[in-house]
């Protein structure tokens, strides 16, 4: 198979690669997570809980799709088992169930732990001139950025 011939260096191509894998296990982490927490959620907000667990955990199963196609799109391999995504994402996952505070708690750690990974990685795509990238890093931002907000706000 032909080498991707996209006006980024292979090493370009690479290093943006290994960033987006990052993003990639950070985002399915938080998906497993979020999931989770809509299965096991109970209390007194029980019901607005487990719907915006559910409006969240559907958004992230989309948005590995896009993540895990932006690193293919570089020619690269695309991360795909626990093991892997274990090794690179900076989210812990849950074993237990905790009280709704708890989980809302983790889940702004976990949306806020996205934006820091998908920034960490914005130097690098913008001195490659890597707009598609750029425009996935923002819009992935901007999005956990609300969330964090929102479910921040719950716990005021």
């Amino acid at each position: 198979m032909r080498e991707a011939n996209i006006g980024l260096s292979k090493k370009q191509r690479k290093q943006i690669a290994d960033g987006l894998s990052h993003l990639l296990a950070d985002t399915y982490t938080l998906y497993l997570k979020t999931h989770n927490f809509h299965w096991n959620v109970t209390g007194p907000m029980f019901n607005s809980l487990h719907l915006m667990f559910e409006t969240q955990y559907t958004e992230l199963a989309l948005a590995v799709d896009l993540i895990a196609e932006r690193i293919r799109a570089l020619d690269m391999p695309a991360p795909g088992s626990y093991s892997q995504f274990a090794k690179l994402s900076s989210i812990k996952e849950e074993t237990g169930v905790p009280d709704w505070k708890e989980m809302v708690k983790q889940l702004v750690e976990g949306q806020e732990a996205v934006v820091r990974t998908a920034r960490k990685l914005f130097p690098l795509v913008d001195a490659a001139h890597d707009e598609p990238t750029a425009d996935l890093l923002t819009q992935r931002m901007q999005l956990h950025e609300k969330n964090a907000w929102m479910l921040r706000a719950l716990l005021n």
